[in-house]
């Protein structure tokens, strides 16, 4: 099959043979022009620094992309090993700014990276506040419930560590922890990466199940972390708890609320 072969495929997911290669492809029509080529831009981040398996782009188009399709497999401890090393590798990358070159995507949601030196101010006006001003206009957040985003903002210098920004993929839940057929761990739908918190990658891969021990052991090990990293987790993940409510409705507002019941 050919590129325009492919481009002309109904909307959704498609395993084909491309140019001589296995392809995956997905095609939405009805997103913006940029988000593939967000999708694209992410990926190219991350190979470029060597220290995580990606797939590689085979195309970009307005409404879809084409990627080396890594197939479905079963991940043995050791390729688990792999992947937290890897991970802690990807935040050694330091950038000089929170944010990213480019605007992007978390899910369906667009992601402002304007650069920003400040790692609190930049979570606050391009994380935070924004996700929870959406969700208070779509009437899915009350008026106390945006204040206390108001307040945990506010706290947020005594609540986290002051950390560097390092390239973060910046939506690692587990399902973006992909195991390849070859059992091999790769990361996958990187439109939201950019430079951010270490801590955050890790946060979100332990807020919709989480891999196995073995990888956070691994990552521990090369990166020397602070072990209490899962206790801040919650205000990190505030962000894709926000984010899931403007996404998916009412149901992550219990969830929401926990998080600033606890924190504000």
């Amino acid at each position: 099959m050919t590129l325009d072969d492919a481009a002309a495929l109904a909307d959704g997911s498609h395993r084909l043979a491309l140019g001589g290669r296995r392809a995956f492809v997905k095609l939405r029509r009805a997103r913006p022009a940029d988000f593939f080529a967000a999708e694209a831009r992410g990926l190219a981040a991350l190979a470029a620094t060597r220290s995580v398996r990606v797939p590689d782009v085979l195309a970009v188009w307005r409404h879809g992309i084409a990627l080396e399709d890594l197939g479905n497999g079963v991940a043995t401890p050791a390729a688990w090993e792999r992947a937290g090393r890897g991970l802690a590798a990807l935040h050694r990358v330091r950038r000089e700014r929170f944010g990213f070159e480019a605007p992007g995507w978390c899910g369906d949601s667009p992601q402002d990276n304007t650069p920003d030196a400040d790692g609190f101010r930049f979570f606050v006006e391009r994380r935070l506040l924004p996700q929870a001003r959406r969700a208070f206009d779509a009437g899915l957040l009350g008026r106390a419930d945006l204040e206390r985003v108001h307040a945990v903002c506010g706290r947020l210098r005594e609540r986290l560590p002051d950390r560097p920004p390092v390239l973060v993929h910046g939506d690692l839940w587990l399902g973006n922890l992909h195991v390849c057929g070859d059992g091999g761990v790769a990361l996958i739908d990187a439109g939201a990466a950019h430079a951010g918190w270490a801590e955050s990658d890790l946060a979100m891969a332990i807020l919709f199940g989480e891999p196995p021990g073995v990888f956070f052991d691994a990552y521990a090990e090369a990166a020397g972390i602070d072990r209490e990293w899962r206790s801040r987790a919650p205000l990190y993940n505030l962000y894709h708890l926000l984010n899931h409510l403007n996404l998916f409705g009412a149901g992550y507002l219990g969830a929401v609320r926990s998080v600033l019941a606890y924190r504000a």
